[in-house]
């Protein structure tokens, strides 16, 4: 297949405007479980970019808080981390001011009085820095303690706001089912107010995903043609090579459904197929998304696959099965990999099949989103297609691609150059991020974190969401719990997952598409 490459024009990008970031207010970012991988890989290296890019107050300090006791070896840890994994040089000037904002306190989840001596720390930060009462709580712990870690804050008095902003992170899963979903919103929203509260799912925070309603809604080509009269269906898959990466107790618990597709698939979903909002502010892209879930029917277990894997070859390496993974129940009837095909009963989508997989263990690692256009009424081309490898004319198909080639490429038929009979193959348009505006070191936290401290819910989830999503997932989970899977595993480690999942597709004349990837 034919690629013609697409880039920006260097003039192009000289009139972006880098003066319209807004600063958040003086405050104090606190990280629960800041001894964890989280802190160092991600939240630490994604502020510092935010450092590096003058989008952090003048005023502002971190303070990590864990059940160990690190003391000052936790700030030098940090800065490994930033320098690993952050892509950052040892030498960067503003390394140094910035690790000197960074401080440690040993807190033990279940203990009230510990929750008091931290309320006195802050204090005593707030007051040598003059930062003014502004309070980050950032959850990034087990979810067992986050309703005692919320519940022992308003007990202190330290979610009320008072002369500066404050509000609470918390990072996925929210709750294991809906009934645990709305226990837990229930305890949130007893200490803090809904709008004081960021459910976090860092899918949202990557550029390619935000480009969505960008590339959507701010381009008059694409809108008149995204609905169900020209769209033939919609595939979503989030594709991974690895196996649980030693988290086996975590993946017998959750699964492929609960860890994958409850949350971030179903955020793609909703941004595919929203309605305009009337504006881009929180309130109107969360009631369109909102609408989105709630328009899909109850999904028929038929309409539901699973799997799970097997030992096989990934990488040219050999790995084992899941059941053979560490702390992995050697019977385990934990699913690695979920499908399912999903409908939207609304005028713009009705009748359009959308199919969602995830997977863990695949043969590539790719999270992208297919749209398939329908054929034209009358294929006269195809009459004169008569051999070679052109003999077939393809369906015009839309690929976003969100990691790891983060980028658009859009499928269409062109004559073959020939002065022999009319041959019709397919060419790519193909728009790459890295190629067009250089490769990033971001890692998708740095918008999350801005907008939590700014106060911007947009790309967070809402509580309505979350248990809209979760009542979509329940007909599937309780099905899958009441009837032990007959074949287990049924992958191989290094497939695009089980036969059962190309039958979904079957059904429906459709069938995945495998060649993900720019280089596919």
């Amino acid at each position: 297949m034919a690629t013609m490459q697409m880039s920006v024009r260097p003039e192009d990008l000289s009139q972006v405007s880098r003066g319209s970031e807004r600063i958040p207010e003086a405050g104090i970012l606190v990280i629960f479980g800041a001894s964890g991988d989280l802190t160092k890989r991600k939240l630490l290296p994604a502020l510092f970019h935010l450092e590096q890019a003058k989008l952090l107050p003048e005023n502002f300090a971190i303070v990590g808080v864990a059940r160990r006791a690190l003391g000052d070896e936790f700030a030098a840890e940090m800065r490994a981390g930033i320098v690993e994994h952050g892509s950052v040089e040892v030498s960067d000037p503003k390394l140094n001011d910035f690790v000197e904002r960074i401080s440690y306190f040993p807190l033990n989840f279940d203990d009230p009085a510990d929750y008091a001596g931290l309320k006195v720390e802050l204090d005593r930060i707030d007051k040598e820095k003059s930062i003014g009462g502004g309070r980050l709580f950032y959850l990034a712990t087990a979810p067992e303690f986050f309703a005692g870690i919320i519940e022992n804050l308003g007990a202190q008095g330290m979610a009320l706001p008072g002369q500066g902003k404050v509000a609470v992170v918390i990072e996925k899963p929210f709750g294991h089912d809906l009934e645990s979903a709305r226990e837990l919103n229930r305890q949130v929203n007893a200490v803090f107010l809904e709008d004081q509260v960021f459910r976090i799912d860092h899918y949202l925070g990557k550029e390619t995903v935000q480009n969505l309603l960008v590339f959507r809604f701010a381009n008059g080509i694409f809108e008149p043609i995204w609905n169900r009269n020209y769209i033939d269906h919609v595939q979503i898959t989030v594709a991974e090579t690895l196996g649980v990466e030693g988290r086996g107790p975590f993946y017998e618990k959750a699964g492929a459904l609960r860890d994958v597709v409850q949350n971030h698939v179903m955020q793609l979903l909703s941004l595919v197929a929203l309605e305009p909002p009337s504006s881009f502010e929180a309130d109107s892209v969360r009631r369109e998304k909102l609408k989105v879930w709630r328009a899909i029917p109850s999904i028929p277990i038929l309409n539901a696959v699973r799997g799970q894997y097997g030992p096989g070859m990934v990488d040219g390496q050999h790995v084992v099965g899941y059941r053979d993974e560490d702390r992995v129940n050697p019977e385990s009837g934990a699913e690695t990999y979920a499908a399912m095909r999903v409908e939207i009963e609304n005028w713009r989508w009705a009748g359009v099949p959308f199919y969602l997989r995830a997977g863990k263990r695949l043969k590539k690692r790719a999270t992208e989103i297919n749209i398939q256009f329908k054929q034209p009424p009358l294929l006269i081309f195809d009459r004169l297609q008569t051999s070679g490898p052109c003999r077939e004319i393809q369906p015009n198909l839309l690929t976003i691609r969100i990691q790891p080639d983060e980028g658009i490429a859009l499928r269409f038929g062109a004559k073959v150059p020939t002065s022999a009979d009319i041959a019709v193959c397919p060419v790519n348009m193909d728009f790459d991020y890295a190629d067009a505006f250089g490769k990033s070191s971001a890692n998708g936290y740095e918008r999350l974190l801005l907008d939590a401290m700014l106060g911007d819910q947009t790309l967070f989830a809402h509580r309505d969401g979350v248990e809209t999503t979760w009542a979509l997932c329940m007909p599937i989970l309780e099905a899958w719990a009441a009837k032990s899977p007959e074949v287990f595993p049924n992958y191989i480690a290094g497939s695009w997952g089980p036969e059962c999942s190309d039958h979904l597709l079957e059904r429906g004349g459709h069938a995945w598409r495998n060649n993900l990837g720019r280089k596919a």
